[in-house]
């Protein structure tokens, strides 16, 4: 059997599962999901755990199983503690700002660039304060969360992609946790 799929999903409490007919629907705190099954994959709701089976062991089904699992353990970790992606605006004249359901870039293009914030998703836009002596130019820090991790992923990436950092002076949207090697320039002539 997957490893991923045979392990249990423990249920926090505050969180409702309910399974029929292959749609899983869970309810919590932050909101609600739900997720329609793949044909040959079932689960099994008991009081604060769910197991998810399969019917044979082609080799569709185990991707299957393990894929199931993990997805149904997202939306519960979602409905209930939520996710959050943290994005770092570096460099000078970089700056990101919300302007109602719009996330604002400017990042040294001719023209800002606008993001339609999807539904679901909630954004936030921070200016960090400039002070003597930090070594990065770091303008803006965007936080992007949802209930919905592919969602959350989904956007982030789109911001990231309006200028990815680019290797000689660390410019551009990274992730927080991102590490960006700098490369040595051009070494001068004699």
């Amino acid at each position: 059997m997957s490893r991923i799929g045979r392990a249990p999903i423990q249920v926090p409490k505050g969180v409702k599962v309910s399974y029929q007919d292959g749609l899983m629907k869970v309810d919590g705190p932050l909101g609600s999901l739900q997720y329609h099954f793949n044909p040959g994959i079932s689960a099994e709701v008991e009081e604060s755990v769910i197991n998810i089976k399969r019917e044979n062991d082609s080799r569709q089904q185990r991707a299957l199983h393990g894929l199931t699992r993990a997805l149904v353990a997202n939306m519960v970790i979602g409905v209930s503690t939520g996710y959050e992606k943290v994005l770092h605006i570096i460099g000078t004249g970089y700056v990101a700002e919300k302007v109602g359901p719009w996330v604002k870039l400017a990042l040294g293009y001719s023209h800002d660039i606008l993001l339609q914030v999807p539904k679901g998703i909630t954004v936030e836009v921070e200016a960090v304060p400039r002070s003597k002596g930090t070594k990065a130019d770091l303008n803006s820090i965007v936080r992007v969360k949802g209930i919905n991790k592919e969602d959350v992923g989904k956007f982030a990436a789109e911001v990231r992609a309006c200028r990815p950092p680019e290797n000689y002076k660390g410019k551009g949207v990274r992730y927080a946790d991102e590490f960006v090697i700098i490369k040595a320039g051009k070494a001068g002539s004699k």
